[in-house]
């Protein structure tokens, strides 16, 4: 990690930690209909022994989630402030970003998607049509915008890369969960314990510079933006209980 990474991580907002399950502080029985990979176990009394964790497969064999918010694609300069306005407006956003992938070495691409989501709509930025807007920097790096992302390291670095930017407001996602005993980091593993569904990637390696986008690779865009507001929600509702998780494992056996 150079400096400059370093610092962006720096502003990153800290999390405001909702109270922890009053089962992670007062444990009640569990039965083993909750747990995995726990014979026999009725109660627990350190979950500290314990971690949260869904194999490559099981979340396999989980059904595919599906996509229902709407998808607005910014790829001219006209579409910009009205994207803008709306994410102005929203009280959370859901963050990505996509790059074209290469298959040579030493080949290497420049950002040319940035996904924003609100709770209904996803923005899709175009930057290697548009560039990144002094509108939507702005949102950025506003420290008082709630903005919800996963490996941000990865994303800024890639955005350092051809933009001066100091991202502010910002949670991750990986070091988040870990307060709820979620060992796993990736976003598909994250949201298949939680909601038992599973993200497609299908789309991943795709051509995110082309000229149009297909409707795929929209829907795939837009969700992995949204997903984190729905991981977000979730958690700080206070609707998961780690130590009921069918994935609920001991610590010393996390799976591949």
């Amino acid at each position: 990690m150079d400096k400059s990474d370093f610092f962006v991580i720096l502003h990153l907002k800290q999390a405001k930690t909702p109270p922890l399950s009053p089962a992670l502080s007062n444990p009640r029985p569990a039965t083993t209909d909750f747990l995995h990979n726990i014979p026999s176990m009725q109660s627990i009394s350190d979950m500290s022994q314990y971690i949260v964790s869904i194999s490559k497969a099981e979340l396999a064999l989980l059904p595919a989630a599906e996509y229902h918010g709407r998808i607005h694609l910014v790829d001219s300069v006209e579409k910009i402030a009205p994207a803008v306005e709306a994410l102005r407006n929203a009280d959370i956003i859901g963050f990505d970003t996509e790059t074209r992938p290469s298959f040579k070495k030493g080949q290497c691409f420049q950002v040319s998607l940035l996904q924003l989501s609100t709770r209904t709509d996803c923005y899709l930025f175009r930057l290697n049509m548009i560039g990144l807007p002094a509108e939507v920097k702005a949102i950025l790096e506003d420290e008082n915008k709630l903005k919800i992302g996963v490996s941000l390291h990865d994303d800024f670095h890639n955005l350092h890369r051809i933009y001066t930017l100091e991202p502010k407001g910002f949670i991750d996602l990986q070091p988040y969960v870990k307060q709820f005993r979620i060992a796993d980091n990736s976003l598909s593993r994250i949201y298949g314990i939680l909601f038992d569904h599973r993200i497609s990637k299908g789309q991943r390696l795709t051509n995110w510079e082309a000229k149009t986008l297909t409707l795929s690779q929209q829907t795939y865009a837009a969700f992995d933006a949204l997903s984190c507001i729905q991981i977000y929600d979730h958690l700080t509702s206070g609707a998961f209980h780690p130590e009921e998780s069918k994935y609920l494992q001991p610590a010393l056996s996390q799976q591949s």
